[in-house]
């Protein structure tokens, strides 16, 4: 992960807004806004897009109408200061837009990469939790490991399951599902 600090925005000026994102080159990285701080990744790998692929696959099968699976990049927005861009994305499919979801997402997911793991498991999980996302999954493609955590009573993230390699792990949020990690995998695995 890395912070970008070379762009056109007068340093007066003040934060960052999701508006400013708009004018940004399209170049395969991955730009997103936390309160109006510019965080760019780099293009993901290959074993990386065949988790996100897969997992898409996944639960998009299970997915009832009522909701609907995006893979990045989508933007989910939180006021004028924050926009993320989670690996996969399930919401209310009454909640989105043509170009966005201005609503909490029921379910945000990351793949982790080199670049963005500390990221994933400490600055966007608490963003997401601070928007009351019900559930956040972490998967890590290395071991491979899928870890869920979820909104407790008080709002605060709490690790409800995780699966490791052929272990398979059976969900209920945001709807019934199956995932066996190494699965996620494909012929990597």
């Amino acid at each position: 992960m890395t912070v970008m600090a070379d762009i056109e925005h007068p340093a007066d000026s003040g934060p960052l807004t999701v508006h400013d994102l708009e004018g940004m080159p399209d170049d395969g990285r991955r730009r997103e806004l936390i309160d109006g701080v510019l965080i760019v990744s780099p293009a993901p790998g290959r074993r990386h897009q065949n988790v996100v692929v897969r997992l898409w696959r996944v639960l998009e099968d299970a997915c009832p109408p009522e909701y609907d699976v995006l893979v990045a990049p989508f933007a989910v927005h939180s006021g004028d200061d924050t926009e993320l861009q989670p690996d996969v994305v399930v919401g209310r499919d009454e909640d989105f837009t043509e170009k966005d979801l201005p609503a909490p997402p029921v379910l945000a997911v990351e793949v982790l990469s080199p670049s963005t793991a500390i990221y994933d498991l400490n600055l966007k999980k608490a963003v997401y939790e601070r928007f009351g996302t019900g559930s956040y999954w972490v998967i890590d493609p290395k071991e491979p490991a899928l870890t869920v955590f979820e909104l407790d009573a008080d709002g605060n993230y709490q690790q409800a399951a995780k699966a490791a390699g052929d272990e398979a792990i059976e969900l209920e949020r945001p709807f019934p599902v199956r995932i066996v990690p190494r699965e996620l995998l494909g012929r990597l695995g």
